[in-house]
């Protein structure tokens, strides 16, 4: 792109004048991977350990039927919203590999600023929600063979920041995964698998469930409200742009092949286990599946290993933009085991993961975060802002019918987002009230 200050103009697709922005080289690799293995990082992001949240955070608010019909509804207008950005990749006759790129392009410096900003807070919520998992499967653990409450939780939870900072410094960009989405395919099937088999069997056993939505009056608004908001973020990943700057050409319809891979056969596993965890225990059913579940110690050891280490991977994936952004600002580039640029990654994300672990230790409410996130990053960027986007970018080839239903969903996402965030900070201030900070939960 030629260099530009932000009163620079140039056309858009449908003759309109737009301001633009300069936009930084990368210094990651982009434009090198097949749409399988794009398909596999989008799907290792739905099938994380978040999946074993869901029985309790989502199903249980909601009950049989506003779950079943929320988790699909949410799938299709999810997959809806990521073909849009999807299909914005190119728009301009530029590649925009950030979501911030896009929108500056679109509307300017003004968005290009807000848009980071929103997406660092969705990705900065998402890794605490990552390392809370990671301490809850650590501590699950060390309950298997040792219950004396020696060890706390935000012990286990800073065990797994450190552990997640050796892979980031091992690791230096999201092409760098390979091999390892296949072990985060693997671990996922385990802790999925044994899951849905423990939660079979303890179903089958267990003499009755009870269902039925706890609360009461505005109580059940608020967790039914939180708990749509938890239904978008199991779907998406706010950073669409980043991961489709990594596949190669051509861009939109191999990214559409990876979404498509992501919302069929990539949602299955997380119905099976989400759906199963709720038959078996109802509405008793834990934020974190394998608290709930009975069997082998062995097993229940295993599969919280696997979700521990499935989610060193995951992370990663989530804390990619912050790293590029990182190394594209501070020119690191060459080999990544050179002194300089392992040195950086020591520091730099060595840094942000320690501030990502105090947050996660001193509030570990999984529910809430997952809650908070989805009202006041995943809504605005995925839905919100994608439809106003393709509006904009699109507004001479839609006829009034598709511009009103694009408008139609902005204001309906927006008075979502605006209801899920006060029905999660009250959630959040209501468990701040009844847990300490670094609670041992």
């Amino acid at each position: 792109m030629e260099g530009a200050d932000s009163g620079s103009r140039s056309p858009k697709a449908n003759g309109e004048m737009h301001l633009e922005v300069e936009v930084p080289e990368t210094a990651h690799q982009i434009s090198k991977d097949s749409w399988f293995q794009v398909g596999f990082v989008l799907t290792t992001g739905i099938n994380s350990a978040f999946v074993l949240g869901y029985s309790g955070t989502t199903m249980v608010p909601l009950g049989w039927v506003g779950g079943v019909i929320g988790f699909i509804l949410a799938t299709g207008i999810s997959l809806y919203a990521n073909a849009l950005i999807a299909h914005l990749h190119e728009f301009g006759g530029k590649r925009h590999i950030r979501y911030r790129d896009l929108a500056g392009h679109i509307y300017g410096k003004k968005a290009y600023f807000l848009t980071w900003t929103l997406q660092y807070v969705n990705l900065f919520m998402i890794n605490t929600g990552f390392l809370i998992l990671a301490g809850q499967a650590l501590k699950a653990i060390y309950v298997l063979f040792r219950d004396d409450h020696d060890m706390k939780l935000p012990y286990f939870t800073a065990i797994g920041g450190f552990v997640c900072a050796i892979f980031a410094i091992g690791i230096p960009h999201l092409s760098a995964l390979g091999i390892w989405l296949g072990f985060s395919t693997f671990l996922s099937l385990i802790y999925i698998i044994v899951a849905f088999v423990l939660s079979l069997i303890d179903g089958i056993k267990a003499p009755s469930k009870d269902y039925s939505i706890p609360g009461s009056g505005s109580s059940k608004v608020f967790s039914t409200i939180g708990a749509a908001a938890n239904l978008v973020f199991a779907f998406n990943t706010g950073m669409l742009p980043e991961i489709q700057a990594t596949i190669r050409q051509p861009v939109v319809k191999n990214m559409m092949k990876a979404l498509y891979f992501q919302f069929t056969a990539g949602v299955l596993p997380l119905y099976a286990v989400v759906f199963m965890g709720y038959w078996a225990y109802g509405s008793t059913t834990s934020a974190y599946l394998l608290n709930s579940v009975s069997g082998p110690i062995w097993v229940k050891a295993m599969a919280n290993i696997a979700a521990f280490l499935q989610t060193v991977i995951a992370l990663h994936i989530f804390a990619s933009p912050m790293y590029e952004y990182l190394d594209t600002q501070y020119g690191i580039t060459g080999s990544a085991l050179s002194l300089r640029n392992l040195s950086f990654r020591i520091v730099a994300r060595g840094g942000y993961l320690a501030l990502n672990t105090l947050v996660s230790a001193a509030l570990p409410f999984l529910g809430d975060f997952m809650s908070l996130t989805g009202a006041i990053s995943t809504f605005p960027l995925t839905f919100i802002l994608a439809n106003h986007m393709y509006v904009v970018a699109k507004d001479n080839k839609l006829n009034s019918t598709q511009k009103l239903w694009h408008w139609l969903n902005v204001c309906f996402f927006g008075c979502m987002s605006i209801a899920a965030a006060i029905a999660a900070l009250r959630l959040i201030a209501l468990d701040s009230k009844t847990y300490n900070l670094f609670a041992d939960l």
